[in-house]
């Protein structure tokens, strides 16, 4: 196995996956949110840099061609959990994630049994550009929570009345709850719409993996 800067960049990418619901488990919110936002903007960036810099340096490798896949999946897979359990459950994020998560398994699973011809279902650029958009979608509804919760810590002690007031504004925001409610709002109907771009994505390439597998599941007479 070689170590290169690519590989272990990789590395870092798929140790801060387990990373983001133990940040949930043993830190308060928002600031949980805070550091899983960050783990999720250093993942997409590593992401993009590490296949740059194998391919530049030349340092592409079997290690980091079977670390890149798994680290992509591992960090997706785990966030979209703690997102679900975190939200109200609501059908918009549940049935995105659910989409997105039986691609994830189904394709593993063919690859899996295609063995030594799984080259067939090699990454494609649609593929690439599922992951980024899942990537973006789940960062954004990070942010979501971040909102959210200094939302709910600039209203602490007030009343419903007063709350409303100040959002509507027939009273002084001297909290900025205003443009906090708005952050909320938009980062979670952003988040939402990016999810449900990413699982048509997710659909569409795992279609297409399946189509490509086609010949090798055809029994032979």
């Amino acid at each position: 196995m070689r170590w290169t800067l690519p590989n272990i960049l990789t590395l870092l990418r798929l140790i801060a996956a387990p990373m983001v619901p133990v940040m949930f488990l043993y830190f308060t919110r928002p600031y949980a949110d805070w550091v899983a936002l960050m783990l999720f903007v250093f993942a997409a960036a590593t992401d993009w840099i590490d296949g740059y810099l194998a391919r530049a340096w030349k340092q592409e490798t079997k290690l980091g061609a079977m670390l890149d896949p798994i680290a992509d999946k591992s960090m997706v897979i785990i966030a979209l959990l703690v997102i679900c359990g975190y939200s109200t459950w609501t059908p918009w994020l549940v049935l995105p994630a659910t989409i997105i998560l039986f691609r994830e398994v189904f394709v593993s699973g063919l690859r899996e049994f295609l063995g030594d011809t799984a080259g067939t279902l090699a990454v494609t650029p649609m593929a690439k550009w599922k992951t980024t958009v899942q990537m973006i979608a789940i960062a954004v509804l990070f942010s979501q929570g971040v909102f959210e919760h200094y939302l709910v810590m600039s209203s602490w002690g007030m009343d419903t009345a007063m709350v409303e007031a100040m959002l509507s504004g027939t009273a002084e925001d001297t909290q900025g709850l205003r443009w906090k409610y708005q952050g909320m709002v938009w980062a979670g109907n952003l988040g939402v719409v990016l999810l449900w771009f990413a699982a048509l994505l997710t659909l569409i390439t795992g279609w297409d993996y399946l189509r490509k597998s086609m010949p090798y599941l055809r029994e032979e007479h």
